[in-house]
């Protein structure tokens, strides 16, 4: 499983490229093996304020319906509109082309909530 070291994640499978004060979002490798075929993701509009641990979005795969959650609160500056068309890039490049949403943080100290890839590997 691919969990690449620079990356912050939640318990809920999501994970958090931090960029100055942005915040790229996206679900794990764990998390689209496990859901399987993605077929459908429902991303907030650019604008759409998100909270911390609050349900940001849906993704539909095959088998399951999951929530996406929120790793920091902020607002959604943009949505990767690629996933309307293709959320198969989910499955096949979670970490690059499958990302989800970038959030402007508007509590930098959420950050330190998050974990690191050690303390994700442990809850899996």
């Amino acid at each position: 499983m691919n969990l690449p070291e620079e990356l912050k994640y939640t318990k809920d499978h999501e994970w958090a490229r931090v960029d100055g004060d942005t915040v790229v979002v996206g679900i794990t490798d764990y998390a689209q093996s496990e859901l399987g075929d993605i077929v459908y993701v429902e991303l907030p509009e650019v604008g759409a304020q998100v909270s911390q641990g609050e349900s940001f979005g849906t993704i539909e795969a095959v088998k399951a319906v999951s929530d996406l959650y929120a790793p920091v609160s902020g607002e959604v500056i943009e949505v990767n509109e690629k996933l309307n068309d293709s959320p198969e890039l989910v499955n096949q490049d979670p970490y690059g082309e499958g990302w989800m949403i970038k959030i402007k943080i508007s509590n930098p100290a959420e950050l330190d909530e998050l974990l690191d890839k050690a303390q994700y590997e442990a809850l899996l």
